[in-house]
This record gives C-alpha cells, sequence and structure tokens, in this order.
C-alpha cells in the first residue's frame, strides 16, 4: 500500500506530461470579439441616446454637465457589461483540465477572463483611435489651416497696400472695416496687437468716424481689452476642459480596472458551471 502511494506521488499526472500552454486561445479570442461587440452596440445605444438628449436650442435638452455626467456613467456600465459578457463566455467556452487541482483551475479562469478583457480592450481602443484620430486630425488641419491661412494672407495683403492716413482716409468704409477686421484676425492667431497695427487702427478710426485721436485711441483701447477677455476666456475653457479631461481619464482608468476584475469573476464563474454540467 505505501508503494503504491508513493508511486502515485513520485509519477508525473498525465496533465504535466502535456506540452504546449494552458491558455484555451480560442476560448479568449471568442470572448474578446463577443466583449468588442458588446462594447460597439452599448457604444451606438448611448451615442443615440445622447444625440436624443442634446438640443441646439436654448431651454431644450439636458445641461451641458448633466450630459458630461452621464455619458461618463453609461462609459462605466458599457465597459463592465461587456467585460462581464466576454469574461462568461471564454468561462464556457474553454477545454476542461482534468486532473487539475480546482485552485489551479480557479487561477486560470481568473487568468483566461483577464486575458479576454485585454484583448477586448486592445481591439475597441485600436479601432476607436483610428477612426477618431483620422477624423480629428483631418477636420481640424482643415480648419485650422484655412482660418490661419486665411487671417494671416489677408492681413499680409493689406499690410502690403497700407496707404499712409491721409490716403486711408479715402477709401471706403466697407475697405476700411474689411482691413480693420484683417488687422483683429491676425492679432487673434499671434495673440498680440503691434503697436504699428494700434497706432494705424487710431488713425483709420479717427479719419473714418470724425472723432478725436483721443477718442480714436479709447475706442482701440476697448476693442484691444475686449480681445484679450476674449483670449483669457478661451484658456480659462481650454484649461477647464483640460481638467475634465484628466478627470474623464482617471475615471475611465479606474473603470477598467473594474472591468478587469469583472471579466476574471465571470470567466470562473463560467469555468465552474462549465465543469460542474460537464459529463
Amino acid at each position: 500500500m505505501e508503494q503504491i502511494l508513493e508511486r502515485q506521488i513520485l509519477e508525473p499526472r498525465a496533465e504535466h506530461l502535456r506540452l504546449g500552454s494552458a491558455a484555451s486561445w480560442p476560448a479568449i479570442i471568442a470572448g474578446a470579439f463577443v466583449a468588442a461587440a458588446v462594447s460597439l452596440v452599448l457604444l451606438a445605444l448611448g451615442s443615440g441616446l445622447g444625440f436624443a438628449a442634446i438640443s441646439p436650442w436654448p431651454g431644450h435638452g439636458v445641461a451641458a454637465t448633466t450630459f458630461a455626467v452621464t455619458t461618463a456613467i453609461w462609459l462605466i456600465v458599457m465597459q463592465w457589461v461587456s467585460s462581464g459578457v466576454g469574461g462568461y463566455i471564454t468561462g464556457r467556452l474553454r477545454t476542461r483540465w482534468i486532473g487539475t487541482h480546482t485552485h489551479e483551475v480557479f487561477f486560470r479562469d481568473t487568468a483566461h477572463g483577464l486575458v479576454t478583457w485585454a484583448v477586448a480592450t486592445v481591439l475597441v481602443a485600436a479601432a476607436a483611435a483610428a477612426s477618431v484620430s483620422a477624423v480629428v486630425e483631418g477636420g481640424a488641419h482643415a480648419v485650422g489651416g484655412a482660418a490661419q491661412g486665411n487671417a494671416n494672407g489677408a492681413y499680409g495683403v493689406d499690410k502690403l497696400f497700407r496707404a499712409g492716413p491721409a490716403a486711408a482716409g479715402g477709401q471706403g468704409l466697407g475697405d476700411a472695416r474689411s482691413e480693420a477686421a484683417h488687422i483683429v484676425a491676425n492679432s487673434w492667431s499671434t495673440g498680440t496687437l503691434s503697436d504699428a497695427d494700434t497706432s494705424y487702427l487710431v488713425e483709420l478710426v479717427a479719419l473714418r468716424t470724425g472723432s478725436s485721436r483721443a477718442e480714436a485711441q479709447k475706442r482701440v483701447d476697448q476693442l484691444v481689452a475686449t480681445m484679450r477677455d476674449a483670449v483669457i476666456k478661451a484658456k480659462t475653457d481650454a484649461d477647464a476642459a483640460r481638467k475634465a479631461a484628466a478627470e474623464a481619464s482617471i475615471y475611465t482608468a479606474l473603470s477598467m480596472l473594474v472591468g478587469a476584475f469583472i471579466a476574471s469573476a465571470a470567466a470562473a464563474l463560467g469555468g465552474r458551471l462549465r465543469d460542474e454540467h460537464y459529463l
């Protein structure tokens, strides 16, 4: 009896003699594609609900803060549901490990769920990054380049044919306003209004409005102050958007970690149910 027990201890089990990885890659790939598909379905559903909730008309639709909060919640729910479904599918489809300790089976199931979540995350991230970056970069370059080119180009042409104050006073009101608009647009893009442009605007305003130089200087100073306030507001909005993006990134990272845990737990549950129903 003792010799039989000793031989059972020393002899390797059949599972130890098997070559290859313990990972059931077909089950992992299947679960990852299911998780990615569920993510896309929920994303499309959330986008439809979001577009239905907002409106460009005042007094209609939800507030911007409410929309941002509900969007964050929906993204978290999307991550958790897709991870749970993908992990469960992986657990139910993986091959049965015969002669393996229950603790090892539990570890392998959770590892399969984690790998499934990782593959699905990479798939969704790659698809989203490819589509979003192409659209955003193309639109941003087109709009930004056109706006910057129009502002600088129009300002350069005006400056090339800029006349003295006396001659400028003889140009039409529309031409004066157009040139002033080009100067303002250029100063907005560069972030500053040069002394030469300021002096020219003062002379141009004084000649076209018939006001004194002091009054024209006051008008130009008010314009410059308004521009500075607008620049400060734009920077403030950009900083607020930066903070919101940082918070969204942190919440997304936390939700993804929870999604990884859910995928692991769901795979363990699916694997246990599969072994229980195995004949």
